[in-house]
């Protein structure tokens, strides 16, 4: 935990200059607001600091690298695996926000990922890490594996100075190793190429030159974050509830697949995943199994949802019946 004062002009104009290329693609709330999200006292009237916090989410004992190579296993964005981090934060930081005001008096307001807020920014100021060149924040002593969370407040505390400066030197890891090649430049994220964007905030189909880049990857890619030297530091988390449910962290592509919706629904309760609906689940497994090993049991799942209701998935599932005719 550490603290900053509000000015964030020279992350403004990076964030302009980025919905300015379009690189947010469908993402439309990220250019809603004006200027509110690098402005914490436009969301918040009267606010002079921003407690910054973070949190680990990543248990000792889930594998990540492993499992991107097994193919007909499905990858999940390692913070998704168990329960939706949101409101367990925002609820421990609103107690926090409750003994500051008991303490001190003034108002305040806690955020995770759920209002215009340059959450990365602000805990770069307050010396929580350095905004790496993958546009993730970094710490030197904990990798980049952990949520953030903010309390707006409007007490004039006495701020940290950032205690670390960038140490990305000049590996370039995380840019030469992303599946579809997603950076501009260094600090630079075309968001319509990336698998995490593709899979979570995209609705609609995901282009076909893209598919067999994505992989195993059914809900986000952490593939930035893994292959960066400083995740060897990663601190694991001690939250039960971070811990996978349903052994996501484990699931072969085919079990997935088999979902009603009603066991999608009920599989997903209290998980990040639910938020991108049962039809965009299929669709990202679909792509999973099209890029899978070819097997009678992969073609046999896909065939077995043809005759699915929604145009969109039916057409990632004939793409990716189409890639095993191709190896057959």
């Amino acid at each position: 935990m550490a603290i900053t004062d509000i000015g964030l002009q020279q992350h403004e104009q990076h964030l302009q200059a980025w919905l300015a290329r379009g690189d947010h693609g469908s993402m439309g709330y990220m250019a809603r607001h004006g200027n509110m999200r690098s402005r914490p006292d436009e969301l918040q009237p009267g606010t002079l600091r921003v407690i910054s916090c973070r949190l680990d989410y990543l248990p000792a004992d889930v594998e990540t690298v492993k499992t991107l190579q097994q193919r007909d296993t499905a990858y999940i964005s390692r913070y998704a695996l168990g329960r939706d981090y949101h409101k367990l934060i925002r609820k421990r930081l609103a107690a926090l926000a409750k003994k500051i005001e008991a303490a001190g008096g003034g108002e305040h307001r806690a955020f995770v990922d759920s209002a215009p807020v340059l959450e990365r920014a602000l805990a770069e100021q307050a010396g929580l890490g350095w905004i790496g060149k993958n546009t993730m924040l970094i710490n030197s002593k904990a990798g980049s594996l952990f949520f953030l969370g903010e309390i707006y407040t409007s007490l004039p505390l006495p701020v940290d100075q950032p205690q670390q400066t960038s140490h990305c030197g000049s590996c370039t890891s995380c840019l030469d190793k992303c599946p579809t090649d997603a950076f501009r430049a260094p600090y630079q994220l075309d968001a319509r190429k990336c698998i995490s964007y593709l899979t979570i905030e995209n609705s609609g189909a995901i282009p076909v030159e893209l598919r067999a880049k994505i992989g195993n990857r059914v809900y986000g890619c952490d593939d930035c974050q893994l292959v960066c030297p400083w995740t060897k530091f990663t601190q694991y988390t001690k939250e039960q509830d971070f811990h996978p449910r349903q052994q996501l962290d484990k699931a072969k592509l085919c079990t997935l697949f088999s979902w009603s919706e009603t066991e999608f629904l009920s599989n997903t309760e209290g998980s990040p995943i639910r938020r991108i609906g049962y039809h965009a689940w299929l669709r990202n497994i679909a792509v999973g199994l099209g890029n899978a090993p070819s097997s009678i049991e992969v073609i046999e799942a896909l065939k077995s949802r043809l005759t699915v209701d929604n145009a969109m998935v039916k057409e990632h599932i004939e793409w990716a019946l189409a890639q095993h005719a191709e190896k057959l």
